[in-house]
């Protein structure tokens, strides 16, 4: 049976790998996914560019935690998940992979009922079959990466994300914003609504499945470089594959919102990927509809391998065992496909989902903080004054806002 297992690691670095574009922009699938879209698309229709400023400091935010996680996988040889299931005890250990497999399984059933929706709107083709094509095809993508490696399946993903990026893109071509936009930078909210999907914005944007992946492509590619005299070098270079990705992403949500600000004010169901389809249809025509059920399409797609990726990541951290691709992959399918057959709507799905992200938040942040600070875990490598400080600061605002999420959620609110 195939095996979801760690590319074999070298402690040398040939410089035609001091070059390290790849590991961050794979990890950066997890901030366009189908959730992304749904808040970004949301918080434009009904509060124009007020929000645009929480896109831009999410990202912001995202560059720090991803450099973290890249840093801890280069410089110790080992994951997150791998770091933490050495260190904590057996039912410590256990609880946290339950509650890391509960975030993945939410996030991958998210993602599988985004390509399906899209498939429904492409070609008419019922939901649940849309999520079984979802599921088959994100299988082949991470077959490509254990077949042929993981350059492969990065160059792959590489161009899923094109197309992404191209189908967001195309409306503000057509579209571009006014001036006015600008002053969507300035922090201000109005209201509870917008305080619900700023902190939606935030939640769909660092995601815990991509920290834990993250630190394991980055070990994968190079291996523990501790005491490799290169390592700033290669250090130094991931950050610009972590700063590019995070630019092409944040980009594309700034793109989702600008259109949705611009094209869909005023309009019925923004909140659903079908409703924003049909509106983007309406004001933009019928070329753009269909660039933009185009990119809602490969998000699904390639969000659902990355994260189903995640998934195996996080079990063989935490679990200490290889994990078979199909299995992995039939884990967190069936659940999508049951709820699709359900005539569960999509929607309240994708809501639900972002909820559950939510409690996986801090244990995610908080552990990456803690140990990239720790000297005995990174040696010369620990965090500066400034980072740390930094990092302590951004995991605090994140879990603070998503706890904000929750309560307004729980009371009511939301």
């Amino acid at each position: 049976m195939t095996q979801v297992e760690p590319v074999p690691r070298s402690r040398s670095v040939p410089g035609s790998r001091l070059l390290p574009l790849g590991p961050a922009f794979v990890a950066s699938v997890a901030y366009v996914d189908p959730g992304n879209i749904a808040t970004n698309t949301s918080a434009g229709a009904h509060h124009g560019y007020l929000l645009l400023w929480v896109v831009v400091a999410a990202n912001l935010v995202a560059v720090l935690v991803q450099y973290l996680a890249a840093k801890l996988g280069l410089v110790t040889g080992e994951s997150l998940p791998q770091l933490l299931g050495r260190r904590l005890p057996g039912p410590a250990r256990l609880a946290y992979w339950a509650q890391a497999e509960a975030v993945v399984m939410a996030t991958d059933v998210a993602e599988v009922i985004g390509g399906a929706v899209a498939l429904h709107l492409l070609f008419d083709l019922p939901l649940v079959w849309g999520g079984l094509v979802t599921g088959l095809v994100s299988t082949a993508l991470l077959l490509v990466r254990d077949r042929r490696g993981q350059r492969a399946f990065e160059h792959l993903v590489l161009s899923f994300l094109a197309v992404v990026t191209v189908g967001f893109a195309a409306g503000l071509v057509l579209e571009p914003p006014p001036a006015a936009a600008v002053s969507g930078l300035a922090p201000a909210f109005d209201g509870t609504d917008s305080v619900l999907l700023g902190a939606g914005i935030l939640g769909a944007t660092v995601m815990p499945h991509a920290v834990h992946l993250h630190s394991a492509l980055a070990r994968d590619r190079h291996g523990p470089l501790r005491e490799h005299p290169r390592r700033h070098l290669l250090l130094r270079t991931t950050r610009w594959d972590v700063g590019l990705s995070m630019l092409m992403a944040g980009g594309v949500n700034a793109a989702m919102l600008l259109v949705a600000a611009g094209n869909l004010g005023g309009l019925p169901d923004t909140d659903t990927l079908a409703g924003a389809h049909a509106a983007v249809t309406s004001s933009l025509g019928a070329a753009v509809g269909a660039l933009f059920a185009v990119a809602v399409l490969g998000s699904g797609l390639v969000s659902t391998s990355v994260g189903c990726h995640a998934g195996a990541v996080v079990m063989e951290g935490l679990l200490r065992r290889p994990v078979p691709l199909l299995p992995r992959r039939l884990l967190t399918l069936v659940p999508a496909v049951l709820l699709l057959a359900s005539g569960a709507d999509p929607t309240w799905c994708l809501v639900v989902s972002q909820v559950l992200l939510s409690f996986g938040i801090p244990f995610a942040l908080v552990p990456l903080a803690v140990l990239t600070s720790r000297r005995s875990v990174m040696g010369a490598d620990v965090n500066g004054a400034a980072t740390a400080v930094a990092a302590f600061a951004a995991t605090g605002t994140v879990v603070t806002l998503n706890g904000v999420l929750l309560w307004l959620i729980a009371t009511g609110r939301g």
